[in-house]
């Protein structure tokens, strides 16, 4: 932890006025909003990753009988026999080892890998010995391609090559497995299961055995019951889903494409996730009111490049607002310029939707990444998207394709989950906090359980250093207020500046540019 005096104010430009109410809009922040999909292990240890997630699209084949995967259209259609730091079970103890809760995707597919060599010539989905020609085949294993012939999807491939049939009760056995292994949910076994990966792409990205598109009624039957048969394997644990990949599977089916269409008419008219909350909550009715859905899952990236020139960088800082704002028009296919969708107000509307169609469901994220983040650009991106999921009230989240440690973006959980190198972190109980301008000033607050203290995240987003009044009313602090910084001045650690003198709940700061502050006020 560097220490180094705060910049001097009459170097900085005046910036947005900022307020904190502790005693206004308080709600607890869910510790799992912090989670990855997976971590380096003394990255994990050192943030106390709360939550990690073992899915992706080799889940939606994997099988634990066996512990092979199909890569499916990531890598040639290929089985793959997982080595032993890969499979279910080495996720499921090194997690439970560390303290980070689990959440294990099972397949609903229909298929799961068949038995296969551990090394090349692997069984795959697009045989050269059946399909001769095809756009392209695996440098090590010429047999296998990518079921691509002249740019178009080749048909007729046969699942038995790879795959065996999977039904609902495969997943039972699968938590079953899981239970005796490591206990139920409820004594530190497996705490929440996944029903399979972004499932309106199985016709791409698993087309060899499912190649046709995914409706309504395939999600919700096959969604039910997967759901039913992890209950009774373990009533203890939580069910998470659908898991759609983005905009187009959050309002459709494979059959409608990226709009609600005739597969939508059939169903009242509702959009799929509509319609997948309310059947769950009506099977849950048939069933005597038992819940089988425990989180509405949902993945958001948003559609931007992963460029890094001032252009990509301020719209990565804009493209945040999707999250919440209802006055933010995607600016990318999205909007206007392509399917013209009304504001996302991404959490928001899925919080709206649950309220409607099955109040009481969670709401979560399990893949997200505003990317850079090897970059300061992407560090401030990802600390404005931890705050905005604190304040917004999401329950869980997960990064897919975390940041190393000794990049930008790590620093950006540093600072929420150890900002002073100690294990101390923002507080848990989300509290008012507005900036004249967020899109200059983006101001998170939280107060701590433990010790009641005042904590404030800043997040300045622009090229200029920024001196800005702040006012805290419904609080009663000790006169300073400890200060840290994350910023380009030293990318590798998190500065310890000056104290901040707060006097008649009022203080001045100056915020460096493309900065991330954190102050700290205890209570009196």
């Amino acid at each position: 932890m560097a220490a180094h005096p705060a910049p001097a104010l009459a170097a900085a430009t005046t910036g947005p006025a900022l307020s904190v109410n502790v005693a206004a809009a308080r709600r607890a922040i869910s510790p799992d909003i912090y989670g990855l999909n997976g971590a380096d292990p003394a990255f994990a240890a050192e943030i106390g990753m709360p939550v990690a997630r073992w899915g992706g699209n080799a889940s939606s084949r994997y099988n634990f009988k066996n512990h092979t995967y199909n890569t499916g259209s990531d890598w040639y259609f290929e089985n793959i026999v997982a080595g032993p730091e890969n499979t279910v079970e080495s996720f499921v103890r090194t997690n439970r080892d560390r303290g980070t809760k689990q959440i294990v995707t099972v397949p609903l597919i229909g298929w799961v890998a068949k038995d296969s060599p551990q090394s090349h010539p692997f069984s795959c989905g697009f045989p050269a010995t059946r399909f001769p020609a095809q756009d392209s085949f695996d440098q090590w294993d010429p047999n296998c391609g990518n079921g691509r012939l002249n740019g178009a999807n080749l048909t007729g491939a046969d699942p038995s090559d790879t795959s065996t049939p999977a039904g609902p009760s495969f997943a039972g056995e699968m938590v079953t497995h899981l239970v005796n292994q490591f206990g139920t949910a409820a004594r530190s076994g497996v705490r929440i299961y996944e029903l399979d990966n972004e499932p309106v792409l199985w016709s791409s990205t698993h087309r060899d055995v499912h190649p046709d598109v995914v409706t309504y009624d395939e999600l919700g039957g096959k969604g039910t019951a997967t759901a039913a048969a992890i209950k009774a394997a373990d009533p203890t644990a939580a069910v998470l889903g659908p898991s759609g990949w983005g905009y187009c599977e959050w309002v459709a089916s494979g059959a409608d494409g990226c709009a609600p269409g005739a597969d939508a008419a059939a169903h009242g008219g509702l959009n799929l996730s509509q319609w997948y909350l309310k059947n769950m909550r009506d099977y849950s009715k048939a069933h005597g009111g038992k819940r089988f859905l425990d989180y509405f899952d949902q993945h958001y990236y948003p559609q931007i490049s992963g460029g890094t020139d001032p252009d990509a960088n301020a719209l990565r800082l804009r493209s945040t607002r999707s999250l919440w704002d209802p006055t933010y028009v995607d600016e990318s296919w999205i909007g206007p310029s392509g399917v013209n969708a009304p504001p996302l107000q991404f959490i928001r509307t899925m919080k709206a939707w649950v309220a409607q169609y099955y109040p009481g469901t969670r709401i979560a994220i399990t893949e997200y990444n505003w990317g850079a983040l090897d970059t300061i650009n992407g560090a401030l991106a990802q600390a404005d998207v931890l705050g905005i999921f604190g304040r917004e009230g999401l329950d869980l989240a997960t990064m897919w394709g975390e940041p190393q440690p000794t990049q930008p973006g790590a620093y950006a959980f540093r600072m929420y989950r150890n900002y002073d190198g100690a294990g101390s972190r923002f507080g848990d109980v989300s509290v008012s906090a507005a900036s004249s301008d967020q899109g200059q000033l983006a101001a998170y607050a939280a107060q701590r359980s433990s010790d009641k203290a005042l904590t404030l995240m800043v997040v300045n987003k622009t090229g200029e250093d920024l001196t800005s009044t702040l006012s805290i009313a419904g609080f009663r602090g000790t006169g300073t207020a400890k200060r840290f910084t994350y910023s380009p001045a030293d990318l590798t650690s998190i500065v310890r500046n000056d104290d901040l003198a707060v006097a008649r709940g009022g203080a001045v700061a100056t915020y460096p540019a493309n900065s991330i502050t954190m102050l700290v006020l205890p209570r009196s």
